[in-house]
């Protein structure tokens, strides 16, 4: 039997199997968080957020054309190619996990016979089919993001490196070696995991061309680490660096044209290659000619970023950075904006770095660079507490760092954090928490989809084993319905990947040691160092499993090399090839057909459609010709998938809030994009530029009386734009804007709101908007950005807004006006509903994510968003039956039944952020009953309740027996400060116990207001 072709046989046919897994459960159209960013870009080879991914891009612009260019088609021909390029990830996987089983198996180089054949296809049939099922693989395998392609990338060049081993011996072997780095260069295009692979291909090379040695295995794996250091560095950074130097030295000394200086660098950098090869090939040093054409080839992959540079010329929509000269793609490739940290050295929380002064900023003039300040670092190695090692670093709590801080590090209120605190901390959150909880999900089993944020309740690893699950987590037959046995993301692989894993860790290790290094090499990197790099503080603001897939990619290699452990252990009992079969039919089922069997139905997004649809719905709910200000990824991505790829309302403007606080996204709202034409900020291109007005301080000035409103475009125009030393203060040889007031006022403009169609019957008009900002000393650009678009429009184009919660901060929210799902600037103070707008919108306009469909699965954060549109149909529903439209009321309220199937959505679900989901929903249920709708209050009155009652019978079985009131009181009584005695494990939901009690008190009363029925005799809590 011929090896080689059973071998490209059986790859081929696991990597077709792979391929039909993704191709059938990829998302129907766009997803959540970059997808819809991604795929706008590639749509219309627009920019994406830094660092880019400039080869992606252009793929998924190949494959958009390969499916006909349509705009209804592309998101699932970039969401077909992830699922491609993840199906040849498994297939590289099964070629690399064959390569170590045969020399495992194959002794002194004699010919293999069909049962060890058999046994070295079954290795890697199990290990590959086991990371096809992989719940952190597969999430990102079917849908039109990043990591599927990086995966790909990652997986070609590690198979590509056994591949030069095999064929080490071979005069032309090292072409292999310059594909490699030709494929990493062309990777960062894409992602950087790739380069994680390049210690473990320096051994494999090491071990191959060399007699190892202990010292020298640890030399080899130095330089590894430098290779590594050198490309991200020098290569990714440095060259581009120099380009960006060159090109500001020859357009303003020389007065030359843009990218004459980065021409020129480049060939100048070629030339060197040039000769360094020539030198290499006369000199006959051949590691010198290897490298150099290395570098060269890499170069040559990593010019896709050249892309970037001209796509931003056009000024496309989506333009992230604005990357149109050498200088900005310095920023852009260094992640400038989402700022550093401390690695290797640095302080503790309680410690805030100063800021430091580091290079000249420049950006691109009319026909010169322009010196626009400094950068702003932070000095992370000179405050008190900087030490070795800093793992609890981040001094701000805005998403409660230092809680966590505290919690997992175990530092008590007041101390100040030791070094074991720090170790402790990265044990307990930044290994366990942050990396070895995704492991377990993909190898033991996985609890539920709710985000975990350390409780015993929410998205832990379990096993699937009772009394292993009970010890570790209470006892989980008491868990809500909802988030256990109905939570489709409740996984059980009763630890069987994991265990047969290790075994085949173990075993390898005691096979092949050197082998064994190579693929903990790549275990480690993928895995624990990226832990270290990012040294995360919490709480995130999402699952971040999707980061570490690299590592479980390794892991399955050893589960493809446990089935041979498993197979010579059923050689000690049966005769001939039974044990083969047997073994290896034992492992498939045991392990991947568990694993898909599973986690089929939360990985099956086929029917899905949400995020597109909540991008429409809050499209739909705008005027013509609106200003659109989203808030998040997650409402921002899809509208830009909506409006750049299927052209839903191009007249609208989004305004992304946290990007307003860049002078380049600031200047981009300045000219047209799609239908929607430009508007004025106020403030010049100069006075926002670089770091100018990145904060403003609101101070007293002399003459600016405190009691009394000021007009606020005034103020910012005359004022806060002023560069007058009686508006400004100097600080650090900073000079500071200021704000002289918290009273602002907006005149309106009664005839442009008359033409706008905002006023209603029974409205009255303001004569101008009086804002109070609220307790604040300073305002953000982004900040200073709203005032002024708002200040600048005058009425003439409507402004709407996705979220309320941001508002609060700038005393805008009393003056909007929910539309459907999006709310609008009015010149009024009360009416919370454009009920009209809104009705005729949400009736006539929304989607819902095929959530009538039968069998579809929204996970928490799709559910979060249909919470938002159910209620988006509960306030409606409210404000119809509140103006006597009862009939309009019920109208809205089964739309929404009709459109959600509960199989789909349940109303009574059990969720955290303060049991957010059965919140919303007693709103809904009351609204049921405002507006006389007493059947659909039955039927959400019964979903509801169920989930809180095992709520409250799952809290109680956390501690001592008690009733409901008993535990609901010594709830509310810790709440206050005073007193309540909860068990440890009650105390981790205090909140949702008390929140859990009070709405089924709310529900009992409602029962008694509309239906008559008596009130149960509770503990009323306010």
């Amino acid at each position: 039997m011929n090896y080689k072709k059973v071998n490209n046989i059986s790859g081929w046919i696991v990597c077709l199997i792979a391929c039909m897994v993704y191709v059938l459960t990829m998302e129907a159209t766009g997803s959540f968080w970059d997808c819809g960013e991604f795929v706008s870009s590639a749509y219309k080879l627009q920019i994406p957020h830094p660092p880019g991914a400039p080869l992606f891009v252009m793929m998924g612009r190949f494959f958009i054309i390969l499916f006909g260019d349509n705009p209804l088609s592309a998101a699932r021909a970039v969401n077909f190619m992830s699922a491609i390029l993840s199906g040849f990830t498994i297939l590289f996987l099964f070629w690399s996990i064959t390569h170590f089983a045969r020399k495992i198996i194959q002794k002194n180089a004699l010919a293999l016979d069909k049962q060890q054949i058999f046994t070295i296809m079954a290795a890697g049939a199990v290990g590959a089919l086991a990371y096809t099922f992989c719940d952190s693989f597969w999430y990102s395998a079917v849908e039109g993001e990043v990591y599927g392609s990086s995966s790909f990338f990652t997986a070609l060049v590690f198979w590509a490196i056994l591949k030069w081993e095999d064929e080490a011996e071979k005069p032309e072997a090292d072409r292999w070696i310059i594909f490699i780095f030709y494929m990493m260069g062309l990777s960062i295009g894409v992602h950087l995991l790739n380069l994680l692979t390049i210690p473990a291909i320096v051994m494999v090379y090491y071990y191959k061309r060399y007699t190892p040695t202990a010292w020298g295995s640890v030399f080899a794996f130095f330089i590894g680490c430098v290779i590594t250091g050198l490309i991200q560095k020098f290569v990714i950074q440095y060259t581009i660096k120099g380009a960006a130097w060159f090109d500001i030295l020859f357009v303003n000394s020389f007065s030359l044209p843009f990218f004459t200086g980065f021409a020129f660098f480049f060939i100048l950098l070629a030339a060197i290659l040039v000769f360094g090869l020539r030198y290499a090939i006369r000199k006959r040093y051949y590691l010198l000619k290897i490298g150099i054409w290395s570098i060269s080839f890499m170069l040559i992959g990593y010019s896709t970023y050249f892309t970037t540079m001209i796509r931003s010329n056009a000024d496309p929509a989506v333009d992230m950075f604005n990357v149109d000269n050498p200088v900005t793609l310095v920023g852009y490739l260094s992640r400038d904006q989402y700022g550093d940290w401390p690695i290797v050295y640095g302080p503790d929380y309680t410690d805030r770095p100063a800021r430091v002064e580091g290079s000249d900023q420049y950006i691109r003039g009319k026909d010169k660079y322009i010196l626009s300040g400094k950068s702003i670092g932070q000095d992370w190695n000179n405050t008190p507490s900087s030490h070795f090692f800093p793992r609890m670093w981040d001094n701000s709590n805005d998403r409660g760092q230092q809680d966590v801080y505290k919690q997992y590090g175990n530092v008590a209120e007041g101390d100040q954090p030791t070094m074991g605190n720090n170790i402790r901390y990265f044990i307990a959150y930044q290994t366990y928490w942050m990396y070895l909880r995704y492991f377990f999900w993909n190898f033991s089993g996985k609890q539920n989809d709710l985000q975990g944020f350390g409780n015993i309740r929410d998205g832990n690893a379990i096993t699937g084993i009772p009394f292993i699950d009970n010890l570790l987590y209470g006892d989980q037959s008491k868990m809500p319905d909802s988030i256990h046995k109905n939570n489709k993301s409740y996984n059980r692989m009763y630890a069987l990947p994991f265990i047969l894993g290790m075994i085949g860790l173990f075993y390898q290790y005691n096979k092949n040691r050197r082998d064994f290094i190579i693929n903990m090499l790549l275990f480690f990197f993928t895995g624990m160092a990226i832990v270290i790099y990012l040294n995360q503080a919490g709480q995130q603001p999402r699952e971040r499993d999707y980061a570490y897939v690299g590592s479980f990619y390794a892991f399955a290699i050893w589960i493809g090399l446990g089935v041979i452990w498993v197979k010579e252990m059923f050689d000690k009992v049966m005769k001939g090839p039974v044990a083969n079969y047997v073994s290896a039919g034992l492992c498939l089922l045991a392990v991947p057909v568990l694993m898909g069997n599973q986690e089929w139905d939360d990985h099956d997004r086929s029917k899905k459609t949400l995020a597109r649809d909540l991008a429409k719905d809050y499209l739909e709910s705008c005027p013509p010709n609106a200003m659109l200000f989203s808030f998040g990824d997650n409402d921002t991505y899809p509208l830009w998938y909506a409006q750049e790829v299927e052209g839903i309302r191009p007249d609208v403007r989004v305004v992304v809030n946290s990007l307003l606080g860049t002078d380049w996204y600031m200047n981009e709202l300045r000219y047209k994009i799609n239908k929607s034409a430009p508007f004025d900020v106020i403030f010049t291109t100069d006075q926002i530029q670089g770091n100018k007005r990145d904060i403003t301080y609101i101070t007293p000035l002399p003459g600016f009386d405190q009691k009394k409103y000021y007009d606020l475009y005034d103020i910012l125009k005359n004022v806060v734009g002023s560069d007058d030393p009686k508006y400004t203060q100097v600080q650090d040889e900073d000079v500071l804007n200021l704000m002289p007031v918290k009273k602002l006022t907006v005149p309106v403009d009664l005839e442009a709101v008359k033409a706008a169609g905002l006023i209603h019957e029974g409205d009255s008009v303001l004569s101008e908007l009086k804002i109070d900002i609220p307790n604040r000393s300073y305002l953000l650009k982004n900040d200073l950005a709203i005032y002024a678009i708002i200040a600048a429009n005058h009425w003439k184009r409507p402004i709407c807004f996705t979220s309320t919660q941001e508002l609060n901060d700038l005393g805008l929210n009393k003056y909007v006006r929910l539309r459907g799902l999006s709310y609008q600037l009015v010149p009024f103070d009360k009416g919370s509903v454009d009920l009209e707008a809104a009705y005729q919108t949400i009736m006539n306009h929304f989607a819902y994510g095929s959530a009538d469909k039968p069998g579809v699965y929204y996970d928490e954060e799709n559910r979060r968003h249909l919470n938002s549109i159910r209620m988006a149909h509960s306030q409606v529903a409210f404000g119809l039956a509140d103006a006597g439209k009862k009939d309009s009321a019920k109208n809205i309220l089964e739309h929404f039944d009709k459109n959600v199937l509960e199989s789909n959505f349940s109303y009574g679900m059990t969720s955290n952020r303060q049991n957010q989901q059965d919140a919303i929903s007693t709103d809904f249920l009351q609204s049921c009953y405002i507006a006389g709708d007493f059947t659909l209050a039955k039927k959400v009155e019964a979903s509801l309740k169920k989930d809180l009652q095992q709520q409250m019978r799952y809290y109680k079985s956390l501690g001592d027996e008690s009733s409901d009131d008993q535990l609901a009181t010594n709830a509310y009584m810790l709440l206050q400060g005073k007193g309540g005695q909860l068990s440890d494990r009650q105390q981790q939901f205090t909140q949702d116990i008390f929140t859990t009690y009070r709405m089924l008190l709310q529900i009992d009363q409602m029962n008694k207001q509309f239906l008559g029925k008596p009130a149960v005799d509770s503990l009323k809590l306010k």
